[in-house]
């Protein structure tokens, strides 16, 4: 009989020769459990999704309830629900009185393409504008408005149309005009590296956007559910997106994801054409059992109120370390720089084999990424502080 190592190398789709290929057997907290003994400790939430640890009990109380009741029974819109209906609610009380609707779907990337055809529905406009470095996803789509193009390349013809700016340069938003149906743009870019905009860039761009009719798609995949301090950081910003896309963390560790708008812009995808936008399995019940408790979880252990304060002790521990260039945050959000590709390869390599997980970023290779669960304690903070600071002292 195969192991599990050889069946993943032998019968599952690899994403690159030389994945992490550590064996998983159970997670608790911030801790992943290998089968013969192993002990991980997580600092990157599986990439920004388990921003309230794994396996909390209220969040598998939550899922447990609902497979008892029923799973999938009908394709997404025609059935009342009370697992979509409930989140949805619970969604929109958190959000501003303009983002009040709701299309549940499976990933980032397919609430990034819901939100492009929204945009394009409602303005009868073709053109995207989209920002270098930002990151949106692998669908076409979302490649299409992605700034990596060593990542594009090979699939082009990609969406024609797409108009790049710089991000965070005011001066070049004059060329969002009354033909673009949208501007689409991660609050803080990610996969670039936690690159954090101006307060001014942000809101030159709402009222750009506003005064020539393009509709603002803020991707918050990856800064939202409270990763930065905030449920979304937008909030910070002092704007409002058109339309806002949300993943990731949304599910808890089940696969979900949402772009929310007005209910006046929503309504396009209902006729002329009916089924504007369909998903099977979108509002998957079990998915929004998932992230309603998710939420409830965040609210009723207080998690928002202490992101700043472990941002900020981790960031403190780490400033010691003398061949880091630069530490770039917001919250619990952390991308560290080096001088080069190869001493952050050896740094992530290190902490793996300390037992201890960071990871890259796809399109900045001299940083590696810190995004550990909301609810990480202090001590295990302070552990994996000590174990980075002295990865990096065996560059020397």
């Amino acid at each position: 009989m195969k192991t599990a190592a050889e069946i993943f190398r032998d019968h599952l789709a690899q994403t690159t020769p030389f994945p992490m290929g550590i064996e998983i057997e159970r997670a608790e907290g911030s801790w992943l459990y290998g089968p013969n003994g192993e002990k991980y400790l997580d600092l990157i939430s599986g990439v920004g999704v388990s921003n309230i640890g794994h396996g909390h009990p209220k969040l598998k109380e939550a899922i447990h309830q609902q497979v008892e009741s029923h799973l999938h029974t009908m394709v997404y819109g025609e059935y009342v629900q009370s697992g979509p209906s409930r989140l949805a609610e619970k969604l929109v009380s958190l959000l501003p009185e303009q983002l009040n609707c709701c299309y549940f779907v499976n990933s980032g990337a397919e609430a990034i393409e819901g939100a492009l055809k929204l945009a394009k529905r409602n303005t009868e406009r073709s053109e995207l504008v989209a920002f270098r470095g930002g990151y949106h996803g692998s669908t076409h789509g979302a490649l299409s408005v992605s700034g990596n193009e060593t990542k594009k390349r090979a699939y082009r013809p990609l969406l024609n149309d797409v108009r790049f700016l710089n991000f965070n340069a005011v001066n070049e938003l004059s060329q969002i005009t009354h033909k673009t149906a949208a501007v689409v743009v991660e609050t803080i870019q990610g996969d670039a590296g936690v690159r954090i905009p101006d307060l001014g860039f942000l809101k030159a761009l709402r009222a750009r956007c506003t005064e020539v009719g393009a509709l603002l798609i803020l991707d918050e995949i990856q800064s939202g559910m409270g990763r930065c301090g905030t449920w979304f950081a937008f909030e910070q910003f002092g704007i409002v997106p058109d339309i806002l896309c949300t993943a990731k963390a949304l599910g808890g560790g089940l696969p979900i994801g949402a772009f929310i708008s007005d209910r006046e812009i929503m309504q396009v995808f209902t006729e002329k054409p009916m089924l504007g936008h369909i998903t099977t399995f979108g509002g998957n019940p079990v998915c929004c059992a998932a992230a309603h408790a998710t939420i409830e979880i965040i609210e009723s252990e207080n998690l928002l109120e202490t992101v700043e304060a472990k941002g900020a002790l981790i960031e403190e521990l780490l400033s010691q370390a003398k061949r880091i260039v630069e530490i770039r945050r917001r919250g619990l959000y952390f991308a560290i720089d080096f001088e080069t590709e190869e001493e952050v390869q050896k740094i992530v390599l290190g902490l793996l084999e300390q037992g201890l997980i960071s990871f890259w970023f796809l399109s900045c290779p001299h940083s590696f990424r810190i995004a550990p669960p909301l609810n990480i304690s202090e001590e295990e903070i302070r552990f994996a502080c000590q174990l980075i600071v002295e990865e990096i002292k065996k560059l020397d």
